[in-house]
Order: C-alpha cells, then structure tokens, then sequence
C-alpha cells in the first residue's frame, strides 16, 4: 500500500514540477551562471575524477539545491550512490528514483523531479539530512554512504547561492 501511495505521490509532484516552461512564461529572476560559482568547479572535479557523466550537470545539481532549498552536495552524492554519477543510469533516471522505473525526458529534468520531490513531497519534506535519507531508502547503511560522499565532495557546506535554505540543509555530521 505504502508504495502505491509513494508512487501516486511522485506522480502528482512530477506533474505540477515547473521545469519547462512555454515561451509564453518567463522565469522571476535570471537562471544564475553557475559556472563562477565556487561550487561548480568543486561539484565538476569531483564526477571528473571518477569519470562520471553526471559532470556535465554540475550546474543543474547546483540550480535544483537552490531553487528547492536543499544542500548543494545532497542532489549529486544520491546520483553518485545510485548511479555512480550516471554511468548505470536508466532512462535519465541518475537516483535510481521509485526504484529505477521512473523515466526523465532529460537528465536535467530527472534532477529537478527528484529535487522538487525531496522538498516538497509531504514524505521528505522538512526532515533533516538524516530522516530525509532514511526515508529515501532506509537500508541501515545508506546514509552514512550518502554523507560519506557529501564530505568527499566539499568537508564544509559553502552558503546556497541565493536559493532559500528550508530543507536539509544542516552539516554532514
């Protein structure tokens, strides 16, 4: 029952996720250029380093954090556990998102959809790091693995980049 109910969720978050819009709708503030963020180069060293294809979304993993409020290492260290950075990912899907079924249009929006869901779906939302990723998959290992890789990528949480901080935004413990 818990994953009809899960899955009728992710259903209805993907559906009103703002991610494409018409040419009709603009965007309230421009799209920063992630590229002169310090967070951008770090993010993109890190999936080079282990021949990740996820390094070509770097920006996208720093945009989705703080447009939903997340942790800006959250987003990419779920897509290295899952899919080692997108090498055994399917259908977009690089989080291995209602357990590798869900299918993406791109992988830029497959990493909007699972932010979108991490802050807002009822489930996730408003949990700390540790009930967040206990609730994403709650094998007894798996946040330790997650914050193992968070600490990889940056040891210390530089500031969101202008993106509110409601959501899982406390230190890696």
């Amino acid at each position: 029952m818990r994953k009809f109910i899960t899955g009728s969720m992710f259903v209805l978050g993907v559906a009103s996720l703002p991610v494409s819009l018409s040419t009709g709708q603009a965007r309230p503030t421009p799209t920063p250029d992630y590229r002169k963020d310090p967070r951008f180069e770090t993010l993109r060293k890190f999936f080079h380093q282990g021949e990740c294809p996820a390094e070509h979304y770097s920006a996208a993993f720093l945009e989705a954090a703080d447009v939903y409020g997340l942790d800006w290492r959250l987003l990419p260290s779920l897509a290295f556990i899952e899919s080692t950075g997108g090498k055994a990912a399917r259908y977009n899907n690089l989080f291995g998102w209602d357990e590798g079924r869900a299918r993406f249009a791109t992988a830029v929006a497959g990493i909007h959809a699972v932010g979108y869901s991490l802050s807002h779906l009822e489930i996730y939302r408003n949990k700390r790091l540790d009930g967040l990723l206990a609730t994403y998959n709650p094998n007894a290992d798996y946040g330790m693995r997650v914050k193992s890789v968070m600490r990889r990528i940056a040891a210390v949480r530089w500031g969101l980049g202008g993106g509110k901080s409601t959501c899982c935004v406390s230190t890696v413990d």
